[in-house]
């Protein structure tokens, strides 16, 4: 009997002695700066932009494409020349498009869900695509590869494109209205 007392005790001690190691260290959990958050946050984000940027790359050496950077990490090649006027903020875009994530799986495809048709620079596309549109003239036939920032981002088109997705346009600018 006295075994069972000495053994309770011990384990009531331990018990408590356990949950008062665990307080300090939810406390200091809780005491991370918003500025140290920040900071944690923008350098994991850097990190996974670098890792696209380099995934991308590499799709772009396996494909053999000879493509441009833009400022803002669009990458972009003309294969084919037109010879009409070059689009305009303002015009309305009118395209025969097939969309791939980098993995190649088509995932939007003008012969299966119409042109796409938008004004330019009016929103309701992906930002990439409304900054390739600007490099294209009537007639031209292209490739942009979006990063997901100028993508769908995070969050995906909660439909076919996940999140995080880097997008691959295959493109032929039929229209300027």
């Amino acid at each position: 009997m006295r075994f069972l007392i000495v053994y309770l005790w011990a384990v009531i001690f331990f018990l408590f002695s356990c949950k008062n190691e665990s307080k300090p260290q939810e406390k200091q959990a809780h005491n991370i700066s918003k500025q140290e958050l920040k900071k944690e946050l923008l350098k994991s984000n850097n990190h996974f932009l670098k890792i696209e940027d380099q995934n991308i790359k590499d799709y772009i050496q396996r494909h053999h494409y000879q493509m441009t950077k833009t400022g803002t990490g669009l990458y972009y090649e003309i294969y084919k020349e037109g010879s009409g006027p070059v689009a305009q903020e303002g015009d309305i875009a009118v395209l025969k498009y097939t969309l791939r994530l980098i993995n190649g799986v088509v995932v939007y495809d003008s012969e299966q869900d119409g042109l796409k048709e938008f004004r330019i620079s009016k929103g309701g596309v992906e930002s990439g695509l409304e900054e390739g549109i600007l490099l294209l003239k009537l007639g031209d036939c292209a490739r942009f590869i979006l990063p997901s920032h100028l993508a769908f981002g995070l969050a995906g088109d909660h439909n076919k494109i996940p999140r995080k997705a880097t997008l691959v346009y295959d493109i032929e600018l039929i229209n300027l209205k």
